[in-house]
């Protein structure tokens, strides 16, 4: 089968973008399963249930998020519906929604695994043992993970430990996509960061003149999102229905004409 993934959507300029990429990205690569990370795709940052709609009706079939996830409560229902949005998993317990998703494609189904890092991210418990508990409890030939992280030791640590236990495992979160896709030993298809979907001309979808005044003079800046071309930046991975082991992986990354 083949996995579209896509970097984090940056408000409303990157939603209109996707808008505009997603379908044609599908057609092109055939893809069997879309997993689009929305968010920051709310002005400012979070998700809406305005944007994630927008992110669904662009063609997604699963939305991943991350620290910003719950930010917004108007998205607390719709995140417990259980219709393919999900929130990190080793977000507390009493947080809404669900922190995976199981994707049923009849000939067989596929485990979406949502975690936020520990390392420099507040409010995430230790997402290696909370992926043990969701592996023991959900026995899917094809487990794919968004690990939205800060640290790239972090997530590069993470690829090792489910090396073998997962089919592919791509980082969210830093906007800036790496150049360093592979796949391990035992079949585990990688990628450090997936980049983003958003205006080109920004600091990671922030004005550049906000994100410039917050850094040098470390007063409190209210951010807004930048407009103007946007970049699309993502992975397409193939995995072996059978083995659940990633065979080819290819990074994505086109910039509006």
């Amino acid at each position: 089968m083949r996995i579209l993934a896509i970097g984090d959507v940056v408000g409303q300029a990157g939603c209109e973008y996707l808008r505009k990429a997603l379908p044609k990205l599908k057609r092109e690569y055939n893809a069997d399963l879309t997993i689009v990370n929305g968010e920051n795709s709310a002005e400012g940052n979070g998700i809406t249930p305005y944007s994630a709609d927008y992110i669904f009706d662009s063609g997604a079939d699963v939305i991943t998020t991350g620290n910003h996830g719950l930010r917004r409560r108007e998205i607390f229902d719709m995140l417990d519906r259980n219709i393919g949005l999900i929130r990190p998993a080793n977000f507390h317990s009493e947080s809404p929604g669900f922190g995976y998703y199981i994707y049923d494609l009849v000939r067989f189904k596929v485990c979406v695994v949502n975690l936020c890092g520990a390392v420099y991210i507040e409010g995430a418990d230790n997402p290696f043992d909370c992926i043990d508990r969701i592996l023991k409890k959900e026995q899917c030939n094809i487990v794919i993970v968004d690990f939205h992280a800060e640290a790239t030791a972090e997530k590069r640590a993470m690829a090792y430990y489910l090396d073998g236990r997962a089919s592919l495992l791509f980082g969210t979160h830093t906007h800036v996509q790496t150049a360093d896709e592979c796949i391990f030993d035992n079949g585990l298809g990688y990628i450090t960061d997936l980049g983003m979907c958003g205006p080109e001309e920004s600091v990671l979808g922030v004005k550049p003149e906000l994100a410039l005044k917050r850094l040098r003079t470390h007063l409190p800046v209210k951010f807004e999102n930048a407009k103007g071309k946007c970049r699309i930046c993502g992975i397409v991975a193939d995995i072996d229905e059978n083995t659940g082991k990633t065979v080819r992986i290819e990074r994505i990354n086109v910039v509006e004409h």
